[in-house]
């Protein structure tokens, strides 16, 4: 395994290349589009690879919290890991479906939980949306 450059740093070179000498060169309106995507693919997973490990975590357990089930020690894995938290997400939407979080208190802990997760998702996706959905109050229904 090589120490440098990192995932990171390969990002940010690559996102560095594109906006400082391809972006400006550009000319063609579709081009200059599809550029800025990538450009903003790139900065998504700038945010998203440090402590992705940390996060997974913290989701498992916090939907491990929410089910009710076992809270067995997190996967090394890191494949294992995301498909451990996939699971436990399939788990909760299944719940959902059955009618489980329509009223009772399991029903604020899940509207809890899903704004908690769409906070940490707009922290790496959106984060110019952060602040917007900050300010919304919780749906109380």
């Amino acid at each position: 395994m090589q120490d440098r450059p990192t995932a990171l740093e390969l990002l940010q070179a690559m996102r560095d290349l594109l906006e400082r000498e391809i972006l400006p060169s550009l000319t063609d309106p579709r081009l200059k589009y599809q550029t800025l995507i990538a450009i903003n693919v790139l900065r998504m997973l700038e945010r998203e690879v440090p402590d992705e490990e940390g996060r997974l975590r913290a989701e498992l357990g916090a939907l491990q919290e929410l089910l009710g089930l076992s809270r067995e020690e997190p996967p090394v894995d890191p494949a294992l890991l995301r498909r451990c938290v996939l699971e436990a997400n399939l788990e909760l939407c299944e719940r959902i479906r059955q009618g489980l979080a329509d009223a009772g208190p399991w029903r604020q802990r899940v509207l809890a939980h899903v704004r908690s997760a769409v906070e940490e998702k707009l922290r790496i996706n959106n984060p110019s949306r952060l602040e917007a959905f900050l300010a919304e109050p919780p749906d109380e229904e």
